[in-house]
């Protein structure tokens, strides 16, 4: 096992050295530097929760590289540094830094790039096949970006699948609560669908739980319900975006060279 491990990190080490990856070597040291350094302070803090996000980093950044190595594909330098930029946003900033609560839409804006990025990969598994003599099916232009989409979406439902899983049993709080001024229930009324309850101008809300009381200023609090739905949503734009403009690049390929940099490739052989 210390063998292999050894033996990868050299490949990695090789791969960044090439001349074509030294751009992305000098993103992969600053970002693997800031978590090291992050790391090191989580220690000393005694915050062993981000010690584990800081060392969760460190091997998602080598995702990348493990793709290429094992699957023999390449990566284009712009993707993979997106790529590293938001392993390192999601888990240091969002989590450890606290950006999802202090940056407004920093959730939302992570979530539109994955369903960017998912589309991309999804759009390269079918752009191979496409261009490989084994595989006999010649897909249209349509279909190729109606997989992108649907890949891409399979990804965000799958996540907020995981997100709903840790809440529930890790009493985690990935789906994050958010504070509404209105709601429409029939659970209220005992009505029908159609003819709910509605609620403005909530002020506060009170949680009794035993001996205790948590009051909840400006509203209700909706439980996860609104995030995931925001997060659904901003996916299926990043997922929308890129579909189209992988139409068009399988249409046109010289006139959307651009599209390339988001688009993984199988190696020559």
């Amino acid at each position: 096992m210390l063998k292999r491990f050894k033996n990868f990190e050299k490949r990695l080490v090789e791969y960044y050295k090439e001349e074509e990856n030294k751009k992305v070597a000098i993103f992969y040291t600053i970002l693997r530097l800031l978590v090291i350094l992050c790391l090191i302070r989580e220690i000393f803090m005694g915050n062993y929760h981000n010690v584990f996000l800081c060392i969760l980093t460190l091997v998602l950044f080598v995702i990348p590289f493990f793709i290429e190595d094992k699957f023999k594909v390449s990566i284009p330098n712009v993707l993979e540094i997106i790529i590293l930029l938001f392993i390192f946003s999601a888990e240091i900033l969002g989590e450890i830094q606290n950006f999802y609560n202090i940056i407004p839409n920093w959730d939302m804006i992570l979530h539109t790039l994955n369903g960017f990025l998912a589309a991309a990969i999804g759009f390269s598994l079918i752009d191979i096949l496409n261009s490989t003599d084994k595989f006999h099916i010649k897909m249209s232009p349509i279909f190729v970006a109606l997989v992108s989409f649907c890949f891409s979406m399979t990804v965000g439902v799958a996540w907020e699948f995981f997100e709903y899983t840790a809440d529930s049993i890790l009493s985690t709080d990935m789906q994050k609560d958010t504070i509404v001024n209105n709601i429409s229930s029939v659970n209220l009324t005992n009505a029908n669908a159609f003819d709910p309850k509605i609620i403005t101008g909530i002020d506060e809300t009170s949680i009794h739980y035993g001996d205790n009381t948590i009051t909840i200023p400006d509203g209700y609090l909706d439980i996860g319900l609104i995030d995931t739905m925001e997060d659904l949503i901003v996916n299926f734009i990043g997922a929308v975006t890129f579909s189209i403009l992988g139409y068009f690049y399988i249409k046109k390929r010289d006139k959307y060279k651009g599209i390339e940099h988001f688009i993984p490739k199988k190696k020559k052989a």
